[in-house]
């Protein structure tokens, strides 16, 4: 059976490309939060903010693909760009954007430990990779790990259950199946070019709900910083580190770096939002960032498909 297909310095650049992902995309709990308001202090709907992000991220991918002259998808490319779009373009933003004014950015954080495990798992069965039990060992402790913390955390950061945990995990699913289909599409075309097609795709819907739902009162400067984050950073130009980091260095692998993510939210919520950091949660972090390292080193063995030696996608 053979054994990973990625090169070392290929493995390496995808680690790079994926943790910068992961930095770009940790902040976007904190700012939709500070985009959609509180139940005491509403600001923009998260209707809104889910719609206009990715109405303002599909006209910066227009000028970029009409810049680098990229070429149209293939007709086979077209239904995987439809499951990219279904999973990061409608799916996450839309449970995120609706959840996150009932939640605090901590508490959503901690939800987000489940998205590696996810994505990994979905990643391994559209690649037909199979992962050692090493690899999975480190990946089930390391959500265990952000599971323990959620329970300990749940008297001083509010992370009682909550109807939108629900809207939560199924971002969760979606983010997963996105990730997962978008690094098989960065392995034909390039990777930036990935969600930029996506978006486009998904315009003739999320235009008319960014319109219809168009905010009716004023919105506070600080509510539409976090939305042009949440646009720009969260919507595209993450997605360009992160699919080229999964394709690189493997979905299955490089997914296990969004373990940090919860933590790196809530590192940044603090300035933001005025929400609390303390030693219990460093302590997690590390010991998260200890079981990304040794899941890296952990065998992921993989076979070809014949869709895959075809060139082709499923």
């Amino acid at each position: 059976m053979p054994r990973d297909s990625s090169s070392p310095s290929a493995l390496r650049r995808g680690y790079v490309y994926g943790l910068l992902g992961v930095l770009v995309f940790a902040l976007t709990l904190p700012m939709t939060r500070l985009a959609t308001g509180t139940t005491l202090a509403p600001q923009l709907d998260g209707l809104y903010i889910a719609a206009g992000r990715a109405v303002v991220a599909a006209l910066l991918s227009a000028l970029f693909l009409l810049a680098v002259r990229a070429p149209w998808p293939t007709r086979g490319q077209w239904p995987t760009l439809a499951w990219v779009a279904l999973g990061v373009v409608f799916g996450f933003p839309f449970c995120t954007s609706m959840a996150m004014r009932y939640v605090e950015a901590v508490h959503a954080s901690v939800i987000v430990g489940v998205l590696p495990l996810a994505t990994a798992a979905v990643g391994a069965l559209l690649q037909r990779q199979r992962p050692s039990t090493g690899f999975w060992l480190c990946a089930i402790a390391g959500t265990g790990l952000v599971v323990t913390f959620a329970v300990l955390r749940s008297g001083s950061a509010g992370l009682s259950l909550h109807p939108a945990d629900a809207l939560l995990l199924l971002a969760m699913a979606c983010a997963a199946v996105g990730y997962a289909y978008g690094a098989r599409l960065a392995q034909q075309m390039q990777a930036e070019q990935v969600i930029c097609w996506a978006l486009l795709l998904s315009l003739p819907l999320t235009l008319p709900i960014m319109l219809w739902s168009w905010p009716q009162t004023g919105v506070s400067t600080a509510a539409w910083g976090g939305f042009a984050y949440t646009a720009v950073f969260s919507m595209w130009l993450g997605f360009f580190a992160w699919y080229r980091g999964l394709a690189l260095g493997g979905t299955v692998r490089v997914s296990q770096l969004q373990l940090l993510q919860p933590f790196i939210s809530m590192v940044c919520a603090v300035p933001l939002l005025g929400e609390k950091l303390d030693a219990l949660t460093l302590g997690f972090g590390l010991a998260v960032i200890a079981l990304v390292y040794a899941g890296r080193r952990m065998p992921v063995d993989t076979r070809p498909t014949p869709l895959s030696t075809q060139g082709r996608l499923p």
